[in-house]
């Protein structure tokens, strides 16, 4: 399954595989091998709701083939439609670990339904899901999407955006931005969710959980 140099260990089911042994696993692809792409991952500095560096000393720039092929797809139909932006990864693969710290952080709060549950597992642990946005290219200034990225409030819910359209707690301009997002990364086969504008799913959850690695 993987060269000798780099052993997996066994989770039931499914293989895992140690954030500090990725680097050259055939599975994973760096972002930094993505055109049209900025990578500003915000749980590897404090700008994020934490406040605080939960990747150092880790190297969690990376997505497993299949979603890097995939964010390559969407920068390739982003630049298609709309040359003066560029994708804006806010956060890629996560090491289980790191979901665990996520999730005790937030366990007792009510805020629980942000988070896949440890013994679940993320999609970002295999490496394919992203947190994303837009910005001007060439470094520029990030779009207004109505709330910042990890913003655990319901004016965050794609699901609700109509109602806060039409109450003024969302302008046009806004949830326009967002549904330029959620096209681009539909057309290269992303899948959005309800509560979040920022995250993409890169396939079928259980098909991922199943059959990929996690990454610890």
């Amino acid at each position: 399954m993987y060269p000798s140099a780099m052993p997996a260990d066994t989770a039931g089911a499914h293989s895992t595989l140690r954030i500090e042994s990725l680097p050259g696993h055939p599975d994973f692809r760096p972002l930094a091998s993505l055109s049209g792409i900025r990578v500003d991952l915000r749980y590897a500095s404090p700008d994020n709701f934490l406040g605080e560096d939960l990747y150092a000393p880790f190297d969690c720039a990376w997505l497993h083939h299949e979603g890097a092929a995939r964010l390559q797809a969407a920068a390739t139909e982003l630049a298609r439609r709309r040359g003066d932006l560029e994708l804006v990864v806010l956060d890629a693969l996560r090491p289980q670990r790191v979901q665990e710290r996520l999730w005790k952080k937030l366990e007792g709060t009510g805020l629980e339904i942000y988070l896949a549950p440890p013994e679940r597992g993320s999609i970002h642990s295999f490496g394919m899901a992203v947190d994303i946005t837009l910005a001007a290219r060439n470094g520029g200034a990030e779009l207004d999407m109505g709330t910042p990225f990890d913003d655990l409030t319901e004016l965050s819910h794609p699901v609700r955006e109509e109602e806060f359209l039409a109450s003024g707690r969302l302008t046009a301009q806004q949830v326009g931005n967002r549904k330029l997002l959620r096209e681009v990364m539909a057309a290269a086969g992303w899948q959005g969710i309800s509560r979040e504008w920022w995250h993409f799913d890169g396939g079928d959850r259980e098909r991922i959980r199943a059959q990929l690695v996690r990454v610890l």
